[in-house]
């Protein structure tokens, strides 16, 4: 009887200490700090691009101090506002960094590269 009471408290302490692992959850595999937020603004209006622009370059500080991925997109994105702006110089680093993180996306970053070059 004292075997089974022994073996029933060591299986709810095994039990409490794998769900408390869990508690924390799974991180995500981005670092998506406001950037779905920001998009949305885009297309809403509701902020400049000088502003999303800060925005977005204070995530990028926030996910390296965090050692974290940025989103696929989000260079993309970082472009295309820089383009708005008329920072060209800085257009080309982003889909750079945008092709080099996500190879899947070089046709389309040569494909607007080639536009901004003309």
């Amino acid at each position: 009887m004292i075997a089974i009471r022994k073996l029933a408290a060591l299986s709810a302490m095994l039990v409490l200490g794998v769900l408390g692992g869990c508690a924390s959850g799974p991180q995500s595999l981005y670092y998506w700090d406001g950037y779905q937020q920001q998009v949305y603004q885009r297309f809403d209006s509701k902020s400049s691009t000088e502003e999303q622009i800060a925005a977005l370059e204070a995530s990028v500080q926030k996910a390296r101090a965090a050692d974290r991925t940025l989103p696929p997109g989000f260079h993309a994105h970082l472009g295309m506002l820089y383009a708005d702006a008329g920072k060209l110089d800085q257009v080309r680093q982003q889909f750079e960094t945008e092709k080099a993180l996500y190879p899947e996306s070089a046709t389309y970053m040569d494909f607007l590269m080639r536009k901004f070059d003309k």
